[in-house]
């Protein structure tokens, strides 16, 4: 198990992704549309990364976000046996949601007690 992303809201994609690129020798792993609208950057290693979102609209203030609709959306957690992590979840009363099985893998949502939104992915 490992963490395997962060995701954050910015103002500009491309420039975030080229300053943490600058900044940490980071490597453009994929970018492309979002699925949520706008257009996304995962800027990394080989093994962990950022994954940048930038949105066709900014994004009220509140709910995470700063003034210039700026925020953090979840992480990312990379599991061995989904099915496990998910059955440890339901016994502590915990929801999952947003299921989806993709191309390479599976993943699920929840939120842990202060409301941050986890994503739990497993590739094998």
């Amino acid at each position: 198990m490992f963490l395997e992303h962060v995701n954050l809201t910015v103002s500009n994609v491309d420039s975030a992704a080229d300053f943490y690129s600058k900044v940490f020798g980071f490597h453009r792993r994929w970018e492309g549309a979002s699925a949520m609208g706008g257009r996304t950057v995962h800027v990394g290693t080989d093994t962990s990364y950022l994954a940048l979102w930038q949105p066709t609209r900014v994004p009220e203030e509140g709910l995470g976000f700063d003034r210039r609709g700026n925020g953090f959306n979840h992480i990312g957690i990379v599991v061995d046996d989904l099915d496990e992590v998910e059955a440890r979840l339901h016994d502590l009363g915990v929801e999952t949601f947003n299921h989806a099985d993709y191309e390479p893998g599976r993943r699920f949502y929840f939120e842990d007690p202060d409301d941050i939104e986890v994503e739990v992915v497993s590739y094998s």
